[in-house]
């Protein structure tokens, strides 16, 4: 049994993070006050979006997003295999169909030429997954809804931090230039942490005021949007909404993280250049590729194993200490999925043969360069073992 573990991800906190959350604790407001809008502000001028909204989870992210989307029963909406389960569900909560398209081989993401395959009259969206913090090909995918009227929700619950460029010009992932909303994730693994939390950007005042009214039971305070009045406590619940709402504390903590966001994508494109300097030249295993154009932040760092057994190599890293993962299991094969859906083996064979080789090693901002170089040399000790 090791002696050390080095999980595949963690959050990173200092003494200010902590302080930030207990001045929020030691202050008037410890859910629906001030920090909220504060940190909102600061997060949509990071991804340079007019709006963003925070909320409970990224999953309540996608919930919303889908929503304010307006799809319904009998609409189709066109998302990654290779994703968590979160990005398909939001799809089947409001009573669409999800529906999969393959994905590109080299880079894990979302192929454009496999979406326009799965377009038919129902198809009303498409949730591009920044898979693993890479930036899907978003001007490609663009257009292909411009020309189909299609609304483009970016799960960049990988990606806080990552950019692209089109022609030259460059654009941080939730600057929703090439799509209407952007969700990310605020759990502990992810770029910054909230505990639990997420946000969505939108260029779209109509959607931002929707994503607000839905976050909060449906309710509504502002006189503009009052059908009446009674005074000045009153209310209305116009729709069906959820209490989605993210705490002080937590956006305080979140806030503190933003202002480190930089610094811990630049440490975690550090790790995997040296991953990939490290296996580049390893035989028994691949790497996935960068789109042109695209600056990954590395959420994870993916290794294919090709000439070594994946689950006897997860076996072997997990005895030595290595916190290794599987990023995804294609959620096409989910017995949710395949029962509701009729999914099955075989429909999507580039997601499938990527599940069986994929296995994710320890990447997170915290790593010294002694614990990356001891996860190099557990996975090539593994595979001259193995192989």
């Amino acid at each position: 049994m090791a002696s050390r573990y080095i999980p595949y991800g963690r959050h990173s906190l200092e003494p200010d993070d902590i302080q930030a959350v207990v001045d929020i604790l030691n202050s008037d407001w410890l859910t629906q006050g001030p920090m909220v809008p504060q940190f909102e502000q600061a997060f949509a001028a990071y991804c340079g979006a007019r709006y963003a909204v925070a909320v409970s989870s990224g999953t309540a992210a996608l919930h919303l997003a889908a929503l304010t989307a307006g799809f319904v029963p009998g609409d189709e909406v066109i998302t990654s295999p290779i994703t968590f389960v979160a990005s398909v569900n939001c799809i089947a909560y409001v009573g669409a169909k999800p529906v999969f398209a393959d994905i590109d081989p080299f880079t894990g993401c979302l192929a454009t030429e496999q979406i326009a395959a799965q377009l038919t009259p129902a198809t009303k969206g498409i949730i591009p997954v920044h898979f693993a913090g890479q930036p899907c090909a978003m001007a490609a995918i663009s257009a292909i809804a411009g020309e189909h009227n299609l609304i483009v929700i970016e799960d960049a619950a990988h990606a806080l931090g990552s950019s692209y460029t089109v022609d030259g010009r460059y654009f941080t992932t939730g600057c929703c230039a090439h799509s209407d909303m952007t969700i990310f994730s605020l759990h502990p693994v992810k770029h910054i942490a909230a505990g639990e939390g997420g946000v969505i950007t939108t260029n779209n005042k109509e959607f931002y005021e929707r994503l607000c009214l839905l976050r909060s039971h449906g309710i509504s305070k502002n006189p503009e949007r009052l059908s009446s009045s009674d005074g000045p406590w009153y209310y209305e619940m116009q729709t069906l909404g959820f209490n989605y709402r993210i705490t002080d504390f937590q956006c305080a903590l979140a806030l503190s993280q933003l202002k480190k966001l930089d610094e811990f994508v630049a440490r975690r494109r550090a790790i995997a250049r040296m991953y990939s300097r490290a296996f580049q030249d390893e035989a028994a295993l691949a790497l996935l590729s960068q789109n042109p154009g695209a600056d990954s932040s590395f959420h994870i760092f993916v290794i294919l194993a090709r000439g070594v057994d994946r689950a006897e190599l997860f076996k072997s890293l997990s005895e030595r200490g290595l916190g290794v993962n599987v990023h995804y299991i294609p959620v096409h094969l989910q017995p949710y999925y395949r029962e509701t859906f009729g999914y099955g083996s075989g429909d999507y064979p580039l997601a499938e043969e990527y599940y069986r080789q994929a296995l994710t090693i320890p990447l997170y901002p915290a790593m010294t360069d002694d614990d990356v170089a001891a996860v190099i040399a557990d996975v090539r000790e593994s595979i001259k073992i193995l192989s």
